[in-house]
């Protein structure tokens, strides 16, 4: 019996996208008869119908390939019931887009926001299987997300370099992680790349505590600070305002998280600082061998759901087991660091400070 199968890739990019879709790919093609198709830039090709019948060839030599052949788009889940301007819903073009095509199954490669569309079109009847994607690590129900081992491969790796030449200048570092709502990436390379100070979302922070590392590091003739500050991070008198309040306070400020530290820093302490945005370089490049490993892991399961006729779910790693979770029970749930995490505790116990 053919299968045909839709897959898309939607939100941020971030290394394994191709892999994943190699693995659901050349699984499928082993275990049943399959036909492949491409959706062009997330949920944006699937509401416009702009898609490609893919070949087997495709899928070769993209394993090691950063980024995702389809493009991706971001379509905000908010907006997915709204009919703008240009007079079409949404969800109706979506579901006809689908029929046209005859679709058994659509893949969906994303974070939060496309699983909450995923789990919108399977309640709509389609038969939809998410495949869980972040290098922020946030989504609920799967112990990792591919993309984040590699991002945190890369962020360790900005924090060793910034080691050695915050040693040689006698500075204070603060290098600015991505995670805007949890702090996981930050928590991991920040412990990897040997921080003194962690400063996640999850954990507010006062800068009078932050200055007293930085000062007893002086005085026990340590002349550097490096300081892993995740883009969410905020002090606790941040944390007290409204997320619009505070965002309007750091447009005015000119600062992100980062800037904002090392700003306070010098105020407070005399300190020379300086702070370090790598930004989207976290997104980028080639997939570690873990990210493939599990990317391939994830689209091989995905297949053997289609073969076993079960849809409405999300692939997720649960210990060593690949397994999956119903995406009614996980789309649009927040995966925050809990603050007592043995990550946390790990770090708290050789000395790195949270600011708190």
């Amino acid at each position: 019996m053919k299968r045909r199968i839709g897959i898309l890739t939607s939100g941020g990019d971030c290394p394994g996208l191709n892999a994943a879709i190699r693995g659901v790919a050349r699984a499928a093609y082993e275990m049943f008869d399959a036909e492949i198709i491409g959706i062009h830039d997330g949920y944006r090709g699937l509401i416009d119908g702009d898609y490609s019948e893919m070949t087997r060839g495709q899928f070769s030599g993209i394993l090691t390939l950063g980024g995702t052949i389809l493009g991706t788009n971001r379509t905000p889940f908010r907006d997915m019931r709204k009919i703008g301007e240009d007079n079409v819903d949404k969800v109706a073009a979506m579901k006809k887009t689908y029929k046209e095509l005859k679709l058994d199954c659509l893949i969906t490669l994303g974070g939060n926001g496309t699983h909450k569309t995923a789990n919108l079109l399977s309640e709509e009847g389609l038969n939809v299987i998410g495949l869980p994607k972040t290098i922020d690590n946030d989504l609920y129900g799967t112990d990792f997300t591919f993309g984040f081992h590699t991002a945190n491969d890369i962020a360790t790796d900005v924090i060793d370099r910034i080691h050695t030449t915050a040693a040689s200048h006698g500075r204070v570092m603060a290098i600015e992680i991505m995670g805007n709502k949890a702090g996981w990436l930050t928590l991991y390379s920040g412990v990897a790349g040997g921080a003194d100070v962690i400063l996640i979302p999850e954990i507010p922070y006062s800068i009078e505590k932050v200055a007293e590392v930085v000062q007893r590091r002086a005085e026990n003739n340590k002349g550097f600070t490096i300081i892993a500050v995740a883009e969410g991070a905020m002090d606790k008198e941040e944390a007290r305002m409204k997320k619009k309040d505070r965002e309007s306070k750091r447009a005015a400020e000119h600062f992100s998280s980062s800037a904002y530290v090392a700003r306070r820093l010098q105020e407070e302490v005399g300190v020379e600082a300086r702070n370090v945005v790598p930004g989207h370089i976290q997104r980028g490049g080639t997939p570690s061998a873990f990210d493939r490993v599990l990317s391939t892991e994830f689209g091989v399961h995905a297949a053997e759901l289609i073969r076993d006729g079960i849809f409405g779910v999300s692939v997720a790693l649960k210990g060593n087991d690949i397994s999956h979770n119903p995406l009614k029970d996980v789309a649009g749930i927040p995966k925050p660091v809990p603050v007592d995490h043995h990550m946390v505790q790990t770090a708290r116990r050789i000395g790195i400070s949270f600011g708190d």
